[in-house]
């Protein structure tokens, strides 16, 4: 798991990637649309889909002869899990910290 979660933190780090996944995150749709909403080329938004997918963050499924790349709500649930505990190792972190204060 937590190879997993290192792939999907570095896809999404690059803002083109991080800008395709929350199109896809609203609903599904194909590289023309997700292109003509970005200013990089199609074949670039082939490209980050692609690292998208291999991070398990998108899936991809064929519409006729249309393929359509959607968010991967797995993988939603998967970084809101990292998210959380995180959160919750700095707020323990935080509290010990404030318990080891000498008083005064």
């Amino acid at each position: 798991m937590a190879t997993y979660r290192s792939d999907a933190w570095t896809a999404l780090g690059d803002p083109t990637r991080k800008a395709i996944f929350e199109l896809l995150a609203d609903r599904p749709r194909p590289v023309g649309e997700l292109a003509g909403e970005l200013p990089v080329s199609r074949p670039a938004v082939s490209q980050h889909l692609k690292v998208l997918k291999e991070a398990g963050l998108v899936t991809e499924r064929r519409n006729g002869t249309q393929r359509l790349y959607a968010a991967n709500p797995q993988a939603l649930g998967e970084l809101r899990a990292a998210i959380e505990a995180m959160w919750h190792e700095a707020l323990g972190g935080i509290a010990a910290a404030i318990d080891e204060e000498p008083e005064g």
